[in-house]
C-alpha cells in the first residue's frame, strides 16, 4: 500500500484530496504547510507528495527544493489554479513530476499520483541495480547458489545435520525484523544465508543490497553506507543516496562487519538504534526502514575484549546469531555441492553437460577444503574447462588438491606418487609433524586422523580448549562442535 503526503493550507481542499486517495486504497499523510511536510518526509518517507502551489510561508516551489534535498527521486504532484500554470511548468523544471489544475476530478488526481509513484519505482529499481556490487551473482554461485531459479532455503545446498540446523535458524529468523549476525569462515556462504533470510522475509519484494566493508577505505565506506550531499567533499558533484536509503523497506547486508573503523561504527550504531541517518555533509536526519544482516569471519567477542570493536554495536548486531560451519565439518554435502557447481558452470557457459565420476566425488569428499565452499566452486569450474571428456575423473582433480594451501596446523591431502599402481597416494600432514600415509596397505579415514590429532593436542594442553584451538589453527567454537559431535557418537571420552 503506497503512502501519499497531501500538503495544503486550506483544510477543506486537503481533506477532500486525502479522502479521494484513501478511497482508492492509498495511505494518506497530511500537512498544513511546507515546514511540516519537510519534517514528515524526513521521518516517514512517503511514496509521493501532492501539494498546493500557493501557500503562505513556504510556497510549493520552495517545498520542492527542500524535498529534493532529502530525496531527489520523491515525486511531487502540484495542484495549481489556471492562472499559475506557467509557474507550475517552471516548478517541473525544478523537479516536480506533474501538475493538475483546479478544479480537477478525482480520476485526474489518481492518474497523476499513480503515474508519479510508478515513475519513482522504476527510478529506484534502476538505482538499486546500479548500486548492486558487480559480480554479486557470481559470488552467490561460489557460495552455493544457482545462477537462476533457487530462492529461499533452496539457495542453501546441503543435507548434513549442520546445514539442516542452519536452515532451521534461517526459517526461524526470517519473519523477524531483528538484526542478524552470520558468523563463519571465509568462503562458507554467509551471503547465501543473508539472501535466503531476505527471500523468506516479508521484505522479499523490496531491495536486497550488499556492502563489502573490507573492500573500501573509511571515507568511501561512509559515503557508500550513508550517502553524501553535493559539495560535501572534493568530487561530490551531486547528491548521492547511500545503501541504507536505497535499501529502504528491504534488507542491507554488511559483509565482514568487523572491518569497519570506530567512527563508522558509531554512525552505524545510531542508525540501528534510531533508524535515522545523516548523509555526509548534512545535518538533516532521514528516517530509514532497513533490515540489517551482518557477517563476520572473526571472533567478535574477542575483538570487543581487545577494544577493536564497540561492545554496544556488537550487542545491537548479535540479536539473532547464526553460525555457518566450515565445509570440512559437513563433508557429506560435497557430494551435492560439487555436481551442482559443475552443472551450473556448464549451463552458464553454454558447454556440453559434464559430470563427476564416483571416484572424483569420493576424493573431493575426503578433502579438508581450507577455502571452504568457494574453493570447491573454483575447482569445479576449472575441472569443467579443462576436463577432456564429459566425465571428470579423480586423477585430474588430485593434483589441484595437492597444490592447495593448508590452514595452519590443519590437515590436508598431498599427492605423491601412485600407491600400488592404483591411483594417487594421499598423505595427510599436520603442521610440524611427520605425515600420516594412507597407502593401499593401511587405509585410514581422514576423519579418524583428524580426531586423533585433535585429541592428542587437547591432551597435550591438559584439556585447555583455547590453547588447543590456537595450536591447530581452528576456532574454539569449531573445536567445541567437533568434540560435542564425537561425544554423542561415543568416539571420544566424555571428560574431554
Amino acid at each position: 500500500m503506497n503512502t501519499v503526503l497531501v500538503v495544503d493550507d486550506k483544510d477543506m481542499l486537503r481533506d477532500s484530496v486525502a479522502g479521494t486517495l484513501q478511497r482508492a486504497g492509498f495511505t494518506v499523510l497530511a500537512a498544513p504547510d511546507g515546514p511540516s511536510a519537510v519534517d514528515i518526509v524526513a521521518r516517514r518517507r512517503p511514496d509521493a507528495v501532492v501539494t498546493d502551489l500557493k501557500m503562505p510561508g513556504m510556497t510549493g516551489v520552495e517545498l520542492i527544493e527542500k524535498l529534493r534535498e532529502l530525496d531527489e527521486d520523491l515525486p511531487v504532484v502540484l495542484m495549481t489554479a489556471f492562472g499559475t500554470v506557467q509557474t507550475a511548468v517552471q516548478a517541473m523544471k525544478l523537479g516536480a513530476f506533474d501538475y493538475i489544475t483546479k478544479p480537477f476530478e478525482g480520476d485526474e488526481l489518481l492518474v497523476a499520483v499513480k503515474r508519479a509513484i510508478e515513475h519513482a519505482r522504476l527510478r529506484r529499481e534502476n538505482a538499486v541495480l546500479r548500486a548492486a556490487a558487480p559480480g554479486a551473482e557470481a559470488a552467490a554461485v561460489a557460495s552455493g547458489v544457482a545462477v537462476a531459479g533457487p530462492r529461499g532455503l533452496d539457495r542453501v545446498i546441503g543435507m548434513s545435520a549442520a546445514i539442516r540446523e542452519v536452515k532451521e535458524k534461517i526459517r526461524a529468523v526470517a519473519g523477524s525484523g531483528g538484526t542478524v549476525l552470520v558468523g563463519g569462515e571465509s568462503g562458507t556462504g554467509k551471503e547465501v544465508v543473508a539472501r535466503a533470510i531476505h527471500d523468506l522475509s516479508p521484505r522479499a519484494g523490496e531491495p536486497f543490497l550488499a556492502v563489502n566493508c573490507a573492500a573500501m577505505s573509511e571515507s568511501l565506506l561512509e559515503s557508500e553506507l550513508f550517502g553524501h550531499e553535493k559539495g560535501a567533499f572534493t568530487g561530490a558533484d551531486r547528491l548521492r543516496k547511500g545503501r541504507f536509503e536505497l535499501a529502504h523497506g528491504g534488507t542491507l547486508l554488511l559483509d565482514e562487519i568487523s572491518e569497519i573503523k570506530p567512527q563508522i561504527q558509531a554512525k552505524l550504531l545510531r542508525v540501528l538504534q534510531e533508524r535515522t541517518l545523516e548523509r555526509v555533509g548534512s545535518s538533516t536526519s532521514i528516517g530509514v526502514d532497513v533490515r540489517v544482516v551482518a557477517t563476520t569471519n572473526r571472533d567478535l567477542p574477542a575483538e570487543v575484549a581487545r577494544g577493536e570493536f564497540r561492545q554496544d554495536l556488537f550487542f545491537r548486531l548479535n540479536v539473532l546469531p547464526i553460525y555457518l560451519p566450515p565445509l570440512r565439518d559437513r563433508l557429506e554435502d560435497v557430494a551435492l555441492l560439487a555436481p551442482h557447481f559443475v552443472e551450473t558452470v556448464c549451463r552458464r557457459d553454454g558447454r556440453p553437460a559434464k559430470r563427476l565420476s564416483g571416484s572424483a566425488i569420493e576424493l573431493l569428499s575426503g578433502y579438508e577444503w581450507p577455502g571452504n565452499v568457494r574453493e570447491l566452486q573454483n575447482l569445479c569450474e576449472r575441472a569443467v574447462v579443462l576436463a577432456p571428456g564429459e566425465v571428470i575423473e579423480a586423477d585430474l582433480l588430485a593434483g589441484w588438491l595437492s597444490g592447495a594451501a593448508a590452514p595452519a596446523g590443519g590437515l590436508r591431502p598431498v599427492q605423491h606418487g601412485p600407491a600400488n599402481g592404483v591411483g594417487p597416494e594421499i598423505v595427510v600432514t599436520e603442521a610440524g609433524k611427520r605425515p600420516y600415509r594412507l597407502t593401499g596397505d593401511e587405509p585410514r579415514p581422514l576423519a579418524d586422523l583428524e580426531r586423533e590429532v585433535i585429541v592428542e593436542t587437547l591432551q597435550k594442553f591438559k584439556g585447555h580448549r583455547q590453547k588447543t584451538a590456537h595450536a591447530l589453527g581452528i576456532g574454539v567454537r569449531t573445536l567445541g562442535l567437533k568434540l560435542k559431535k564425537w561425544k554423542e557418537q561415543h568416539l571420544v571420552e566424555a571428560s574431554l
